[in-house]
């Protein structure tokens, strides 16, 4: 071979032998790249099953948190929403440090939670519990410089109720977990939660300005008569949709878990009271409607009545005989037993019954209290009922009661939902057509309910609620002062009163109930120390209806005459 071919041959096995490296360099390469990628996974899969059960758990509880929909009032306005915040979880099976060394740094860093709290939280059975939501910055901060796993810091969101303790009786409130104790939150959590709904608002009836000036007089009168408590509500009385309702003492849905004592229950709908001369007006309404009596007819209130050994006085007496209307506007409890007995034990009943009086509302809230009837029914209880005692009810079953006796004589179930829902963008949760699917039941005649309306009116205009006048607005109400019973033994105490005036505007078309209570008022110089009804209660709805009535655009207008010559009082003695 000529020595040229054998340096031509020799060049080409170089060129080869350097590209057959250069691929193996290459395939080396892939083959390190997919062998990471194989460790990574079986160490994900393997090494990492517990932090991978951690990370399940707060994404459980972080959908579980996201999920609830907002409540908004009857204009739109949120009542109760969500809020992205920091807050921080213990995972116990991540746990670095001892329980009892953490729950030293925990309560140094928040002053809310004790030693002892935070030792029970840190030492839970559970795979992730809550210690602490709403971190600031700067809490947020400490915690990372612990440096233990266990504690995981992460945005959940918070259940928020912007206007705090305004509303805190309709809505309830919910734990760290969401879970609520009572209110509407309670009563319509799985609605609430369910994701196919959540995002939708609840429309509720309240009207939060509504609920502003009703809470703010209960709160100014509670203070002036140095009361106990406070309670009232504000109602539509053409189809039962609650506008407003309020409990003094109240809570704070965003500190509590919801009413920390007895106090601070919702007294409209879970306390129950002997509620006073305010069931005159049912008395009246049976005895008219059932043919008892008629408007002129009359009774005699000259002396106290004895019933069963128990002797029965008027508080207002005008020791004379009584037409029904003046029996009504004086209050006199003689002129009313004597007219129930006519009605008798068995009618009487039966339109107690008719109005609800026998059983707990149907209003959407958990923790309804079921009225306190007599054991037995006698003379003795015919009597005292007639004029609202011997018988406990809420004081929605009043209302309700009262606004079926005015607008025409239907019993309209009491609902804390807006019927009509269109202007609201996101539809409500609740349609209209479950609200109203039930006819209200007819319980008294729209000629007796006529009648009722005038005699309500002439209580303010002549009788125990003046206080209560307004100019300018045609008003009908009734007073109620009813002794409380001792708790702990038998008999009523003098010296402790539910003092109420319930009443309806305007009263020739009667569109709003408005109902206030005071729970042992004191007696003040302003009121020569009386506490009834007419002298506490009655000026507190006066200044709510002053308020409300421009505000729901009703017009002033010049006093009307009455419809009925009957219901003008008549002075001197009937035979």
């Amino acid at each position: 071979m000529k020595p040229i071919d054998l340096r031509v041959e020799g060049t080409r096995q170089g060129a080869i032998e350097v590209a057959r490296n250069r691929l193996i360099f290459v395939m080396a390469l892939f083959a390190m790249g997919f062998l990471t990628l194989v460790v990574k996974l079986i160490s994900v899969g393997v090494f990492q099953a517990h932090s991978s059960t951690y990370y399940q758990t707060v994404s459980a509880n972080t959908s579980l948190l996201m999920a609830r929909a907002d409540i908004v009032d009857r204009n739109g306005v949120i009542l109760a929403t969500n809020l992205k915040t920091p807050s921080l979880a213990v995972v116990p099976g991540k746990l670095k440090t001892s329980p009892e060394e953490l729950a030293e740094k925990i309560a140094s860093i928040f002053p809310s939670l004790s030693y002892d709290q935070s030792l029970e939280i840190l030492s839970t059975k559970r795979s992730h519990k809550w210690i602490k939501r709403t971190l600031t910055p700067r809490q947020v901060f400490e915690i990372k410089k612990i440096g233990d796993p266990g504690l995981v810091t992460s945005d959940a969101e918070k259940r928020i109720y912007p206007h705090g303790r305004l509303v805190s009786h309709v809505l309830g409130s919910v734990d760290d977990d969401n879970k609520p104790s009572s209110g509407v939150e309670a009563f319509f959590n799985d609605q609430l939660i369910d994701p196919l709904k959540s995002e939708n608002s609840l429309v509720l009836s309240i009207d939060i300005r509504m609920q502003h000036i009703l809470n703010q007089e209960l709160a100014a009168y509670k203070e002036k008569f140095y009361a106990l408590g406070a309670a009232g509500i504000i109602l539509d009385v053409t189809n039962g949709e609650v506008l407003a309702l309020s409990s003094l003492p109240d809570f704070d849905p965003n500190d509590t878990d919801g009413p920390q004592n007895l106090d601070e229950m919702n007294k409209v709908l879970q306390g129950v009271y002997e509620l006073g001369s305010g069931f005159k007006t049912f008395t009246i309404a049976s005895a008219l409607d059932n043919k008892v009596v008629d408007i002129s007819d009359g009774y005699d209130a000259t002396k106290p009545v004895k019933v069963a050994g128990f002797t029965i006085r008027d508080d207002h007496p005008k020791a004379r005989w009584l037409n029904v209307p003046e029996i009504f506007v004086y209050s006199s409890n003689i002129g009313t037993l004597k007219m129930a007995q006519d009605i008798g034990v068995e009618r009487q009943k039966a339109f107690f019954e008719k109005l609800g009086l026998f059983k707990k509302t149907d209003i959407e809230v958990y923790g309804k209290s079921a009225p306190l009837l007599p054991k037995q029914w006698g003379p003795t209880e015919l009597a005292t009922t007639a004029y609202g005692h011997g018988i406990a009810v809420t004081p929605l079953h009043l209302a309700s009661g009262v606004a079926a006796m005015v607008n025409g004589g239907r019993l309209n179930p009491a609902t804390l939902l807006r019927k009509d829902t269109s202007h609201i963008e996101s539809a409500t949760l609740i349609s209209s057509n479950e609200v109203t699917s039930n006819v209200a039941p007819q319980v008294i005649s729209p000629d007796t309910s006529e009648i009722m309306r005038n005699l309500l009116h002439l209580v303010v205009e002549f009788g125990t609620g003046k206080n209560a006048k307004v100019d300018g607005y045609l008003i009908g109400g009734k007073t109620g002062t009813a002794i409380k019973p001792y708790k702990n033994k038998r008999g009523y105490n003098d010296k402790a009163v539910i003092s109420s005036f319930i009443s309806v505007f305007p009263i020739d078309k009667p569109k709003y109930l408005v109902f206030a209570m005071l729970d042992e008022p004191q007696g003040i110089k302003e009121t020569f120390n009386l506490i009834s009804g007419g002298m506490t209660a009655a000026p507190m709805v006066g200044n709510i209806i002053r308020r409300v009535g421009p505000l729901v655009g009703i017009v002033p207008t010049k006093q009307k005459e009455f419809d009925y010559e009957d219901l003008m009082l008549v002075s001197g003695t009937r035979k």
